[in-house]
This record gives C-alpha cells, sequence and structure tokens, in this order.
C-alpha cells in the first residue's frame, strides 16, 4: 500500500497477507516507568442530555503520564427543563410565523417578490425557521466587530437594535479594554508590538503586501522555501508544504489523498474542514465515536474482514481522521493507542493540529511531542498557523514522497494564491522564537506560561462547580451552560462586566449542550484569569450554572481494552 499512488485493486488475499507482514514495533514502554491508575476514554454514549466517562487501564508502555479527561453528566432536570425551553421556544416561533403570514408582525428575512411567486423558490421557507425564530432572538452574541489587536484585551464597537436584532446600527462609540477569552491566540504572538514586528515590516517593505500568483507559477519566494524548511525541522520530519488557508489544508488535500474504493474512519468530533474534505473525496466514510479506541478497532478489523461494500473487495486504502485538540469539547486524541491500531491493520492517519501544535507539548511541538511519540508513526501531519502563531495559513508535513505528490496534486497548492510575505515572515518570526533561533527563551516561557494558565483556570473552575469538558491540560476550556435562554443571557452579563466570551449552541453542538467556550492564551495575567473567575462565580450563582455535583466525574462505563500489543 501506498499513501501517494493511484488507488489499485488489491484481493483480499494480499491485504491479509500484507497485513502479516512483520512491521516496527513501537517502543514507549521502557519497562521503567509507573503505569498511571487509570485514564479516560472519553464519550460513550449521546443520548441528548449527558456523556459519561469511560475508566480503563491504558496499554503498557503507550503513556507515560496520566491522561485525565472529564465529560460529567448534569442533574437529569438540567436536560429536561433544557428541552423545554426548546419547546417553548419553537412554540412561539409558529405563532410569530402564523402573525407574519397574516401580515401582522414584519419578517426581515429575504422573501420572493411578487412577480416570481410562479418560479421555483430560491429561499427555503421552512429551512429558516430556526434562524427566523431561534437565532435571530440571541444574535446580538455573535458578529461583534473589533476595533484592535485581538490580544489579552480588545476593543468593541458598540452596536443597537430597534428591531430585535434583525438589523444593528453602530453608535459611534467604542467599548475599550474588554478582557478577550475567546480568541485562538494561545501564545499571545498576535499583538503589535513594534520591536517584535520589525521584520514583518521589512517583508512588506521589500516585497509588498501580496504575490497575486499560486506558487506553480510566480507567487514562489525565497520566503516560502525559508518557512517550508523550518516547519520540516520543527516537526522533525523530512519535508513540508504551506497553504494559504488552514480550511482548504484539509478540504483540498484529502481528496487527493483518497478517493472511490477508499475507506475514510473519522473521529465523530472531527472539524467541519475534515468532514468536508472527506466528503469531496468520494471515499466511503465512516464515523467512530469520539476517543473510543474500541469503537475504531471494531471498524477496522470489519474493514478488513468484509472489504468494500456490494463486492467485498479489498480497501484500496484505509485513512484514519483525529485532530489533536477537538476544539469544541476541549479533549486531546489519544493518539498513542490510535497509533498502534493504525499499524497493526496498516492503515494511515491524518492528524490536524490546528488547535495543537504550540499549544501542547513541551516545546509547543504538539501531541507528537505531547505523548513523547515518533513523528514518522504519523503519516500525515497537518496544522494551521491561525491559532498559536498569529497568522494565517496552514502546513502538511510528512514524508518527502507525500508532499512531492501534493505538490502536483493538491488543488490549494495549483491554483490557491501564496501565503502573503508578511504573513509568511510572521510565521517564520514565531516559529525561530519556538526554537530559540531569536536568542531567547521567550517562545518556551509563552509554551509554559500557557500551561500554567490552562491548569489553574480549569482547576477554579472546577472548585466553583462548573462543570467543564476536555482534558485538563487543553487550553480549550468550554463550560456547560445547557439552557437556551442562559446562552444569551450569560454572553450578555459577561459583556456588561467588559469580558468577551464566545457561546455556542445547537447546531453546533448537541441540542442539549450549549456552552461557553473559552481559549486560555499565554498573554492572559493571573490578574486578568481572576477577574474573568470571580466574574464566573458571581454569574454561576445568579444564573444557576453551577451543575457539578463532583470535582471530577465519577460515573464510569467499563469497556474491554482494545487488542493492541506492543513491546514492553
Amino acid at each position: 500500500m501506498d499513501l501517494l499512488h493511484e488507488c489499485a485493486t488489491a484481493s483480499a488475499a494480499d491485504t491479509l497477507s500484507a497485513m502479516a507482514e512483520p512491521r516496527p514495533r513501537s517502543n514507549h514502554c521502557n519497562g521503567t516507568h509507573k503505569s498511571p491508575p487509570y485514564h479516560l476514554n472519553g464519550l460513550t454514549k449521546r443520548n441528548g442530555f449527558s456523556k459519561t466517562v469511560q475508566n480503563g487501564k491504558p496499554n503498557c508502555g503507550l503513556y507515560n503520564r496520566e491522561f485525565k479527561e472529564s465529560f460529567e453528566e448534569a442533574p437529569l432536570y438540567v436536560a429536561v427543563f433544557t428541552y423545554i425551553g426548546y419547546g417553548l421556544v419553537t412554540l412561539f416561533g409558529y405563532l410569530r410565523d402564523f402573525l407574519r403570514a397574516w401580515g401582522l408582525e414584519k419578517c426581515h428575512m429575504a422573501e420572493e417578490r411578487e412577480e416570481q411567486k410562479d418560479f421555483v423558490p430560491l429561499y427555503q421557507d421552512f429551512e429558516n425557521f430556526y434562524t427566523r425564530n431561534l437565532y435571530m432572538r440571541v444574535r446580538d452574541n455573535w458578529n461583534r466587530p473589533i476595533c484592535s489587536v485581538p490580544g489579552p484585551h480588545f476593543d468593541l464597537m458598540e452596536r443597537v437594535t430597534d428591531d430585535y436584532n434583525w438589523t444593528y446600527r453602530y453608535t459611534g462609540k467604542v467599548i475599550k479594554d474588554v478582557i478577550n477569552m475567546g480568541s485562538y491566540n494561545y501564545l499571545g504572538f498576535a499583538e503589535n508590538n513594534e520591536e517584535s514586528l520589525e521584520t514583518v515590516k521589512e517583508a512588506v517593505l521589500a516585497y509588498g503586501p501580496g504575490i497575486c500568483s499560486t506558487r506553480q507559477e510566480m507567487g514562489h519566494l525565497e520566503k516560502h522555501q525559508e518557512l517550508e524548511d523550518l516547519v520540516a525541522e520543527f516537526l522533525n520530519v523530512e519535508m513540508a508544504m504551506v497553504f494559504s488557508m488552514g480550511f482548504a489544508t484539509n478540504s483540498t488535500n484529502i481528496p487527493a489523498l483518497v478517493g472511490k474504493g477508499c475507506l475514510i474512519l473519522s473521529d465523530e468530533l472531527n472539524h467541519t474542514s475534515l468532514i468536508l474534505g472527506a466528503r469531496l473525496s468520494g471515499a466511503t466514510v465512516r464515523i467512530y465515536k469520539h476517543n473510543n479506541i474500541k469503537n475504531l478497532e471494531k471498524l477496522l478489523r470489519e474493514a478488513i474482514i468484509t472489504g468494500q461494500p456490494r463486492n467485498h473487495r479489498a480497501w484500496k486504502k484505509i485513512l484514519i481522521l483525529v485532530e489533536g485538540i477537538y476544539s469544541m469539547e476541549g479533549s486531546i486524541v489519544r493518539l498513542p493507542e490510535i497509533v498502534a491500531l493504525k499499524k497493526k491493520y496498516r492503515a494511515y492517519l491524518y492528524l490536524d493540529e490546528a488547535h495543537s501544535i504550540g499549544a501542547v507539548g513541551p516545546t509547543g511541538r504538539g501531541v507528537v511531542e505531547y505523548f513523547g511519540m515518533d513523528p514518522t508513526d504519523i503519516d500525515v501531519m497537518m496544522g494551521t498557523f491561525t491559532k498559536s502563531f498569529g497568522a494565517i495559513g496552514g502546513y502538511i508535513a510528512g514524508k518527502r514522497e507525500l508532499v512531492e505528490y501534493l505538490r502536483t496534486h493538491s488543488h490549494s497548492a495549483l491554483y490557491a494564491a501564496s501565503l502573503s510575505p508578511p504573513v509568511t515572515e510572521q510565521i517564520i518570526r514565531v516559529m525561530k522564537c519556538f526554537m530559540g533561533r531569536d536568542g531567547t527563551q521567550t517562545g518556551l516561557k509563552r509554551v509554559r506560561q500557557l500551561a500554567e494558565n490552562t491548569q489553574y483556570f480549569r482547576q477554579r473552575l472546577r472548585d466553583m462547580g462548573f462543570i467543564t469538558y476536555g482534558n485538563e491540560d487543553s487550553p480549550v476550556v468550554p463550560v456547560l451552560l445547557y439552557m437556551p435562554g442562559k446562552v444569551g443571557a450569560f454572553s450578555r452579563h459577561m459583556l456588561e462586566k467588559k469580558i468577551g466570551v464566545v457561546v455556542v449552541g445547537f447546531p453546533a453542538t448537541p441540542i442539549t449542550e450549549a456552552r461557553a467556550r473559552f481559549c486560555i492564551s499565554a498573554a492572559h495575567t493571573k490578574e486578568i484569569l481572576d477577574t474573568v473567575l470571580d466574574a464566573l462565580d458571581e454569574l454561576g450563582d445568579f444564573l444557576r450554572l453551577k451543575y457539578s455535583r463532583h470535582q471530577r466525574a465519577d460515573r464510569t462505563a467499563t469497556y474491554d481494552e482494545p487488542n493492541v500489543e506492543l513491546d514492553a
């Protein structure tokens, strides 16, 4: 099997014989460390109102530290009132639609003109029901325009509505120094420090703001080559390639790697860019439960045994799609076990480190470093520069053959404009800071500061009684709000306290798991975090948001160990 070659039909016997060939074994366990007493397995069920935690003993050598994740269940009454809340909002939505139909209430949504009524409608009325009657009630909590650098503080343009969030007008006033708890500025490199940005300024003067061409034509600069060499060195792989858009890095490169007759096994919580890339590829897509190694192994075994539907031929390729940190749950991938499975079943692994590169690991090199693993165990290493690097774009890294193949087969490589020179220089500047090439320890200090801030913030939230999701080392911290009425109230009250937060609800989350998502940054000082925590403590009592009954969920669901054998 080769991820880069054309998909060729293989018999089941050939596939099984290839699986039987001896392969290099992982050597994570040296017998000298103490095995942790347990680790958490993520989600085990989605019944509309709860998730339970799975505890089990990891295989020897897969983890050299305790792997702690929490997905605590809310009390049953919370789910009941959440459904009642959505039911009431839906009921009043139908009532207001009835009033609009009779002209008793004005509808501000896009509508067909009278002379077009005989044509097929461009706007489907019922499809806009949720937007029209539910989202509009809380629309003021999103798309707030900022007018400053999105650092630990930012400025907001004040806006008001005279028609219940259908339209807005700006007052001309600015809300100054709002604490930023929502940006993906994990290491604080989205800054306007003139001294630090001197090289970026020089890049603008030397090359201009844009290239106006693709890499294949006139858009390949020596700066791009310098960045790619630096990324490969930073990740300790053979070669890397950069792209001008993080979302497109996934959505246009996955179709170049797999196609019809191939199988994609995708985590149920994967980002939309991974989902879109998988759909565009034409490959068969199967979903496995989040971080559930037993479920993933079951799908792998079935894929090997039964082959493709109808003809039962062997799959041409099997590709596992995972993320380093899942941006909505704050969960970290169980990478050692997934790597062990992909080796055992001779599959390929595509790792999206958009939120984990720079954010975890002793020196910010992502989940591969976080688990102390060999980068060569990952077939395709993907990441973005839009979070920890304070820039835009993404990268694909791995073997030389992989990158050379994508240079001529990726739609982003062939048709997308190159990274602008100042953005490229910004990424180079930050990466050199990570690697200590700037002559300072700034990068390392920021990585350590982020870890300290994350653990402090999460611990304080648990002590207060909030239900939080995810890994204790993840800077993405979801705080569960559940009820739709409390989502808007939470965001508005926090803004009154000059704290900007991101609230997320259905359909971005399950209907009963609306939440506020805090993104911790190394730029946050202890005083900033304490200010936010004090406001959360007060607001949690006022809105009755402290649903946790335990500091860590103790409801467990046992499961059988996956059949993964590694050298001890």
